[in-house]
């Protein structure tokens, strides 16, 4: 096939397309040039700026479009619009996110979105974030219809995640020490591996798949005690965990979700998506500790750089001062 993608250097879409190239398709990726790996594989880079236009795909066409970054409406509208009727498949990359948060237990793709933002913004912050998601997809569904693919992953773990998010659970707990951790220990946690999220979105693409996905990992269910085990393991640290309870962690105020990423026991439903129409249609994620231990690997081999996720040592020392004051 000839597949366009427009970004895909960088985490998921890197994974997406280093399969695709495995595979022997014939790949384009649309991007800014900012971010282009010597270890991606041979393919053909069209360097542009979505925001400045779609100028450089003028002309060409594509078996099908995997769209990794659209996050208003305009810009589905905007693809539509430069090669829609040369594209034969079209898959929008969404986010679970089109739901609220307080989204119950077992949640599938059945269960209600929010609605469209009204009226219409472009302004892309934690309050619009989904709803323009929503909008994105409806978009879509008009430009694209009987040939649209929708994929709504939940949080995306693993090597080469630009957000910190996971690598710092992993990180710390592999680094020995006390360790602050968020509780209760059982809190349940989802994440799907960026290269099981690649496999599965090109097997439905080669399949001219055109329905919706709710996409999380891992198969088996796990926990944050589960987690920052499985790093302590993989980092053969002689970690101790210090678990604060959800109403400390709660009262610490907005500042709690940078410190604690990923972290939500008091939304029961929101690591507890059902997957189970992706893992129907062929979604096989891989065991957590391979992704912790990959992860970890990946983050050492990088040379630890500071994150943008997670607390540095001096505001967990403060924050573990804190709590031990509080427990008396």
């Amino acid at each position: 096939m000839k597949i366009l993608t427009i970004g895909g250097t960088r985490f998921f879409g890197r994974a997406f397309v280093e399969g695709s190239a495995r595979r022997g398709h014939e790949v384009s990726v649309f991007h800014r040039g900012e971010s282009e790996p010597e270890d991606l594989p041979d393919v053909e880079h069209l360097h542009g700026d979505r925001k400045d236009g779609l100028g450089t795909l003028g002309g060409r066409s594509w078996d099908a479009v995997l769209d990794t970054c659209a996050f208003v409406p305009r810009e589905v509208r905007e693809v539509a619009e430069a090669i829609g009727d040369r594209v034969g498949h079209y898959t929008l990359v969404s986010s679970l996110s089109v739901h609220p948060d307080d989204l119950p237990v077992g949640a599938n793709e059945d269960t209600p979105t929010h609605q469209p933002p009204d009226p219409d913004t472009e302004e892309v912050i934690d309050e619009t974030y989904g709803p323009l998601k929503v909008a994105c997809e409806a978009e879509a569904a008009a430009a694209f219809a009987g040939r649209l693919l929708v994929i709504r992953p939940g949080y995306i773990v693993g090597p080469h995640d630009p957000t910190d998010r996971f690598t710092y659970w992993v990180r710390r707990a592999a680094a020995g020490g006390e360790m602050l951790a968020a509780g209760p220990p059982e809190a349940s946690i989802q994440g799907i591996d960026a290269r099981d999220l690649g496999t599965f979105v090109l097997d439905r693409i080669e399949a001219s798949d055109a329905d919706t996905y709710g996409v999380v990992g891992p198969a088996e269910p796990a926990t944050m005690a589960d987690v920052l085990g499985s790093a302590r393991s993989a980092g053969h640290g002689d970690t101790t965990f210090a678990w604060a309870d959800q109403g400390w962690v709660l009262g610490l105020g907005d500042r709690y979700e940078t410190w604690f990423p990923m972290w939500h026991p008091h939304l029961p439903g929101f690591h507890a998506y059902d997957a189970k129409k992706a893992t129907a249609a062929g979604l096989r994620p891989r065991p957590f500790d391979e992704t912790i231990a990959d992860t970890l690997e990946w983050d050492r081999e990088r040379g630890l750089p500071p994150l943008g996720a997670g607390m540095t040592p001096d505001k967990e020392s403060e924050l573990l001062s804190e709590w031990r004051a509080h427990v008396g």
